[in-house]
């Protein structure tokens, strides 16, 4: 039975266990499907398809004559193609807009994110930091301070600013710096830091002998300036790791711990969260889909979040493969439109 031949009354059949069994956590038995069911078929009935779906790798019976639960196949044929979602309503939604607000820093408007998905899926919500690659120069400014110090004015993506402080050789005057700025201003702007600086920097080696004052000022400054900074230094934020110890039952401990030990290790997530730059929607990785041992006893919902049309992050939530899928993945992505809406403005 493959799952393009599971007929419409085992696809029935298996999408009541899995419901069942995510909202009880509990082997599903034929009886307890016989009385749910508007099928009309008996107890035996329903024991034989559930013992083809298991052959077939759908089901698992924990313990003799305890019922069954779904396997990541079969959860896999459920989320495919037996899953409903439903839209979050209006009401909810201009409460949850509320919790993004735009005029909140970069890394404080992610945090927020990774909140709202921990706190509507009682999960553990994750938002990647934009990449480095994707971060565009769209106004710089620069003031002189006391020895040898700048504080270096970026406006980034349209919407974020930062401020830092360098240290440079010597003292620029102000009309230095606004030379500087301006310079920067007419030639960089829209273009990734790393790359603004790399062709600053080329541009200085080509013609160090004849480059003019102004520009080897526009060099030391950006040389330092334009090095993007990553929030505390990590690359992404996350919110409720604590709320994976409700699903867990005792036996499961290690797998818990495996988990949290994986979250120390930020590339495998890393790597869970770019995969949604890759293909447009949600992605939904179950078990060991994801390729790292410690996410095989997990599910990850990621999707990603823009800003100017462009993918630039992505964000997501891991949790038991045993999750309200349907839930989920209302979360993910009414969160993700939500933070690309607020990133998008002004």
């Amino acid at each position: 039975m493959s799952e393009a031949t599971i007929n419409q009354r085992a696809q029935q059949i298996l999408k009541m266990l899995v419901e069942r069994y995510i909202q009880d956590g509990c082997p599903v038995g034929s009886r307890t499907l016989a009385e749910e069911s508007t099928l009309g078929l008996s107890p035996a009935t329903i024991r034989h398809i559930l013992a083809e779906l298991e052959e077939a790798g759908y089901l698992a019976s924990p313990h003799t004559s305890a019922g069954r639960i779904p396997t990541a196949q079969g959860y896999r044929v459920f989320v495919n193609s037996l899953l409903t979602t439903k839209p979050i309503v209006i009401e909810t939604l201009q409460d949850l807009q509320v919790q993004l607000d735009p005029d909140l820093a970069l890394p404080n408007l992610l945090q927020s994110a990774s909140l709202l998905l921990s706190g509507l899926t009682q999960m553990i919500g994750v938002v990647a930091l934009p990449k480095r690659n994707q971060i565009k120069l769209r106004q710089v400014e620069f003031l002189p301070l006391s020895n040898n110090r700048i504080l270096v004015i970026l406006v980034l993506n349209n919407r974020e600013v930062q401020n830092r402080i360098i240290h440079t050789d010597r003292t620029y005057t102000p009309a230095e710096l606004q030379q500087a700025a301006n310079y920067l201003n007419a030639h960089y702007v829209g273009k990734d830091l790393l790359i603004a600086r790399k062709e600053l920097l080329a541009e200085i080696q080509q013609d160090r002998d004849n480059m003019a004052r102004l520009l080897q000022a526009a060099i030391e400054v950006a040389d330092k300036a334009f090095i993007p900074e990553q929030a505390e230094n990590k690359d992404y934020v996350m919110a409720g790791q604590n709320n994976l110890l409700n699903y867990t039952k005792r036996g499961e401990l290690e797998n818990v711990y495996a988990l949290f030990q994986a979250f120390t290790q930020k590339q495998e997530i890393l790597n869970l969260l770019n995969h949604s730059l890759d293909a447009e929607g949600i992605q939904i990785f179950i078990g060991r889909e994801s390729g790292h041992v410690a996410f095989d006893e997990c599910s990850i919902v990621t999707t990603s979040y823009a800003v100017d049309g462009q993918l630039i992050g992505s964000l997501g939530v891991i949790g038991p493969t045993r999750m309200p899928y349907n839930k989920v993945i209302s979360a993910v992505d009414i969160t993700a439109k939500l933070l690309s809406a607020a990133l998008n403005q002004d």
